[in-house]
């Protein structure tokens, strides 16, 4: 195991503790868009079943947004796991880009892949749906919601939708992008590059450039953003009281 993934799973570890993720045998269904972080989490959660006292069932689950992109590596890297991979095609592109011809198209294609990929997983009889956001994903839909919501909100870590009956969980929360990138790189995970056209051209970019920017002043900006929603007085952030004591140590 080299240094990166020891830095990762380290990390993975201490998320699935905090916030009791793995804490039974539910079968998990990873949201494998092609991106780096959804391969690092499949490929971690694959690595830490053997060490894991909960023998999940673990599989992947790729939305087609109707592309037409290839995604025969995703196939093979699948394989090469030994881990099931069900795709769900969709019209999802279309929807967004053609018939809505959404301006702003980034938040409608999340609430549609999402429950894409819930209904999949309902149907598939996995009741946790894992999806690869890390630290920086939580930093900046801090931002987000702070810059043009004017509230102080972000996704949980570990999230229990109730009209589906699927519990949504996010391991790599303490991963940082950077980490991510440097691992998908030394382990040649096969990234398939996004085929939307809005791709880098969001809110969401302008908030990774001033996070970028707040970062050369104030380099851990990021942990304290996190460590912020994990002491507000109430909701899903605050982590389990026992592991308080070792909630924000240094990777």
């Amino acid at each position: 195991m080299s240094a990166t993934e020891k830095k990762i799973m380290r990390a993975f570890r201490r998320a699935v503790i905090d916030y009791g993720l793995l804490d039974d045998d539910t079968p998990v269904l990873v949201g494998l868009s092609g991106g780096k972080d959804s391969l690092t989490l499949l490929k971690m959660l694959k690595l830490f079943l053997p060490a894991s006292k909960y023998k999940y069932r673990l599989a992947a689950g790729h939305i087609d947004l109707g592309f037409g992109q290839d995604i025969t590596p995703l196939k093979d890297f699948c394989d090469a796991l030994g881990v099931p991979l069900l795709v769900e095609h969709t019209q999802i592109s279309q929807v967004v880009f053609e018939y809505r011809q959404e301006q702003n198209p980034c938040s409608l294609c999340a609430n549609m892949r999402r429950g894409a990929l819930n209904s999949l997983a309902a149907r598939e009889g996995y009741q946790k749906v894992a999806l690869g956001h890390h630290l920086d994903d939580a930093a900046e839909t801090v931002l987000l919601n702070m810059c043009f919501n004017a509230r102080v909100d972000c996704f949980r870590p570990k999230t229990w939708l109730s009209n589906s009956k699927i519990t949504v969980i996010r391991p790599l929360i303490y991963v940082d992008e950077r980490t991510i990138a440097t691992y998908a790189r030394q382990e040649g995970l096969p990234v398939i590059k996004s085929c939307c056209p809005a791709d880098t051209h969001t809110k969401r970019e302008d908030m990774k450039q001033a996070l970028a920017a707040i970062g050369q002043f104030a380099p851990n900006a990021k942990q304290y953003i996190v460590g912020a929603l994990q002491h507000l007085p109430e909701g899903d952030w605050r982590v389990r009281p026992r592991q308080r004591a070792t909630a924000n140590k240094e990777e």
